[in-house]
């Protein structure tokens, strides 16, 4: 009985660190708005949220899990180049261009500058001194990943899920109003609309990012076994979609009963500002704070030692110290252009890889029907790049008449999940030539 209690206490601490490491900003901020723009149709559009930003980032957890929480072991099934590349840019995507800026922007506007007194003109240089602080912060943390487990899983995770169930509870017990009528793409298609907001979590890229996180911080304790780290990584990914489903509910909840106390925003970070606000007065901005600030630097944590780890190993004679210090300094210099202007530029290249993504960790959850056959990842993967790419030249303002009349020919192209028609085809071609071929 103690050993197995003791068995519950490790692995428990590997799910908490492996939550923590998804839950950022972006985890924080769509929920509400979410919850605002679907207003009657909030559960349909919650279902389609919580298969992008749960359902599949636990099949990747598992994905990855068997591959040994290896990202460009999977990549590489469809070539050896094509591994490398898509998995370097996934990686520098959540890393240091986009999603690791984005945590230090979103600290400062969402956790530090409403607790600045009014009428603060000098922003510019608060965010600076702010930027600099937390990523300090974050090179300490990062510098010894053996220790993520004690530092993340058992002490900033559990004060993280205190901190969201206090706003959960007091937002369930006085609720703010009723939910409004839906707008937008929430009116005719919320499931849809809500299963590509949930794209912008970065969930699923994420899981497969977060992987050598887990796998290290189990070698790092002693587990050496593949068949046990397996089970650990899997049953730590469950953990997670748990603690992720209560926290994407939860702020929704908040949002979709907000209008009436506080009126409609387009961002989520404004909504959840001021609905903490109603529900706990003077207090709110520092409980905001704090769970932006806990949220923000645990996925920090994972996206820099994700990234050092897996260029180091992609390029051992550079220390992984020096990708920490290169990555650091990129991400703050990043962080300093603004939350606007980074989420602008990293919606493109969501809108293209996402859906890469998504197929090919799919793909791989049945790679035993085909074992492994390259011809079943080539053929699906490149009609979804085909579709994908003009999801992100459209968001660059490019458009192409041509190439726009065949898509709109495709299922599900004004949903933006044009994509999924031509990928599953690709894949059923792809295995009728594999069958073929077969001796």
């Amino acid at each position: 009985m103690r050993s197995f209690m003791l068995f519950m206490k490790e692995n428990l601490s590997v799910g908490l660190l492996l939550f923590a490491l998804f839950l950022g900003a972006g985890n924080i901020i769509f929920p509400p708005l979410l919850g605002q723009q679907a207003g009657e149709n909030i559960a349909v559009a919650m279902l389609g949220f919580l298969a992008t930003g749960v359902g599949l980032p636990l099949l990747a957890i598992v994905a990855v899990a068997k591959a040994g929480g290896d990202l460009q072991v999977l990549a590489n099934r469809v070539n050896p180049v094509f591994g490398v590349m898509f998995t370097s840019i996934v990686y520098l995507a959540i890393g240091p261009f986009f999603a690791m800026p984005r945590t230090g922007s979103v600290s400062y506007e969402i956790g530090i500058a409403p607790l600045l007194p009014e009428g603060f003109t000098h922003h510019s240089v608060s965010l600076f001194i702010t930027s600099v602080l937390f990523f300090a912060f974050i090179l300490y943390l990062s510098l010894n990943p053996s220790k993520l487990v004690d530092r993340i899983g058992k002490i900033l995770t559990p004060a993280l899920l205190i901190v969201i169930l206090l706003l959960a509870i007091k937002s369930f017990i006085t609720p703010m109003g009723q939910a409004q009528q839906a707008v937008g793409s929430y009116v005719i298609s919320p499931f849809a609309e809500g299963f590509v907001q949930g794209y912008l979590t970065m969930d699923v890229l994420g899981a497969l990012v977060f992987g050598i996180v887990i796998l290290q911080a189990l070698k790092d304790k002693g587990m050496t076994n593949t068949k046990q780290q397996i089970n650990t990584t899997i049953f730590a990914g469950v953990i997670a979609a748990i603690g992720l489903a209560f926290v994407y509910i939860s702020l929704s909840y908040i949002g979709n009963t907000s209008v009436e106390s506080i009126g409609t925003f387009d961002n989520g970070g404004s909504i959840i500002a001021q609905s903490v606000k109603v529900l706990f007065g003077h207090f709110g901005s520092i409980i905001l704070a704090i769970i932006i600030l806990l949220a923000c630097i645990s996925t920090a944590v994972g996206l820099l030692t994700a990234n050092a780890q897996y260029f180091h190993r992609l390029l051992p004679k550079i220390p992984y110290k020096v990708f920490l210090y290169i990555f650091t300094f990129f991400s703050l210099a990043i962080t300093n252009v603004g939350l606007t202007k980074i989420t602008n530029a990293s919606l493109p290249v969501l809108l293209v890889i996402y859906p890469l993504a998504i197929v090919l960790m799919l793909l791989s959850l049945l790679d035993h029907f085909f074992k492994g056959g390259a011809i079943v990842y080539i053929s699906a993967l490149i009609p979804t790049f085909f579709v994908s790419l003009y999801d992100g030249f459209k968001e660059v303002a490019i458009t192409l008449p041509f190439y726009e009349r065949m898509l709109k020919a495709f299922p599900f192209y004004e949903q933006n999940l044009g994509w999924l028609i031509p990928a599953s085809i690709g894949a059923m071609i792809g295995y009728i030539i594999y069958l073929s071929k077969r001796p």
